[in-house]
């Protein structure tokens, strides 16, 4: 997987995974699949995010 997902998309698949995760029907392997997804979705907004962040910071730091 070489895309980059947006934020948003990045967000629907962590609630997606989420989702799975807390479903009765989930198996336990399954729901380490679904754990480890969510992980990794999770840490992926937060990089979004800082970038973000950063990238405010830079440009506010400019117009000063």
């Amino acid at each position: 997987m070489d895309e980059k997902l947006t934020f948003e998309e990045t967000l629907k698949k962590l609630e997606e995974a989420s989702e799975k995760l807390r479903s009765q029907e989930t198996s336990l392997e399954d729901a380490i699949k679904y754990y480890e997804d969510g992980i990794r979705y999770y840490k992926e907004c937060n990089e979004i995010l800082d970038n973000a962040a950063q990238k405010i910071e830079t440009l506010t730091k400019q117009e000063a």
